[in-house]
């Protein structure tokens, strides 16, 4: 069982290192052949935040771990608006002056609307995948299309800059592509070490793959979106702050949960419909509201960023009470 624990813990700590070596060797490479920062913050930025579930999902569904796999998805999504944002905008609150942030809403909404559509019939399988995979790369194009349109239609947009000062300047394109492989492997590694760590844990305990990855592994693959959050709220770049999340969102439910669908097609849980799909939808249409400014200009509030952590805290000890109802 220590054993477990630690694999969890290390497994953790290697893919936050991973994904910032995987995101910096990326972002250094696209500058130096002559990218945009807004294209490379869009795409390539945005999807190398969701490196770490990708991979750990695609390790899990091979390791015939489907429900991990999932709960990894809809947890990190969960946690990325009620914790991480919540806690972003405790620390400040977030105002949103990009236009194309605000373009980024709708899609978010409609991709998150579109998975429970998949969802309804009660499994998760190839078709599903494929289409989710369509829609990542629809959704990659429009990401290309949104940030060469800002750079005529709107060239002020802040998270231009934004994301010009988190791209390393410093890395030559041999370090970039060194960064960007060593990252990978790492990824690679500490996903397998991971979820060995997290299957032990939930069959020592007999508790579902589902919760596990709704919890301890939604919130350790979610650290580097509450890092990069952090600092963009400390240095005033409130736009990157939520794009990151918005990206990495989408991303979570296009790639990552296109993983168990194509790799191990299931039934899904019950659970996953009526419990935790609610969740994450509930707190989708509440970043919408809060962030898009339906009446006025777009901000989440230290007020509404403790609404939001609550949210998080109640259903995360809604699962931890139905986990004592298990062990008792």
């Amino acid at each position: 069982m220590l054993l477990s624990v630690i694999a969890i813990i290390l497994g953790l700590a290697l893919l936050v290192w991973g994904a910032e070596r995987f995101i910096s060797g990326a972002a250094a490479l696209a500058r130096n052949l002559g990218v945009s920062p807004m294209l490379i913050g869009l795409t390539i930025v945005g999807f190398g935040t969701s490196a770490p579930e990708i991979l750990v999902s695609a390790t899990a569904a091979l390791k015939d771990s489907p429900g991990l796999a999932i709960g990894n998805a809809i947890g990190s999504n969960i946690a990325n608006i009620g914790l991480i944002l919540g806690v972003t905008a405790l620390i400040q609150p977030l105002l949103v002056h990009s236009s194309t942030l605000r373009r980024e809403y709708p899609v978010l909404l409609i991709v998150t609307l579109g998975t429970l559509l998949l969802m309804l019939n009660g499994t998760l399988g190839r078709m599903d995948g494929v289409v989710l995979l369509l829609g990542l790369v629809a959704t990659l194009y429009f990401m290309y299309r949104l940030g060469l349109a800002s750079r005529v239609n709107d060239p002020n947009d802040p998270m231009g800059p934004g994301f010009d000062a988190e791209i390393p300047r410093d890395l030559s394109t041999r370090a970039a592509v060194g960064w960007f492989i060593a990252g990978l492997v790492v990824l690679l590694l500490s996903s397998h070490i991971l979820v060995w760590g997290a299957v032990n844990i939930a069959t020592a305990f007999g508790v579902s793959e589902l919760v596990i990855g709704l919890t301890i592994i939604a919130l350790g693959t979610s650290l580097p979106e509450l890092a990069a959050c952090v600092a963009g709220a400390l240095k005033n770049e409130h736009d990157i702050a939520i794009g990151n999340i918005i990206g990495s969102n989408l991303y979570n439910l296009l790639a990552v949960l296109a993983m168990p669908a194509l790799l191990a097609p299931s039934l899904l849980d019950p659970a996953v419909l009526l419990r935790d799909m609610p969740v994450m939808i509930a707190l989708t249409l509440a970043l919408f509201v809060m962030g898009y400014g339906v009446r006025s200009r777009g901000e989440i509030t230290r007020m509404e960023g403790m609404v939001l952590v609550a949210a998080y805290l109640g259903y995360q000890g809604y699962l931890f009470s139905q986990l004592s109802g298990t062990w008792a």
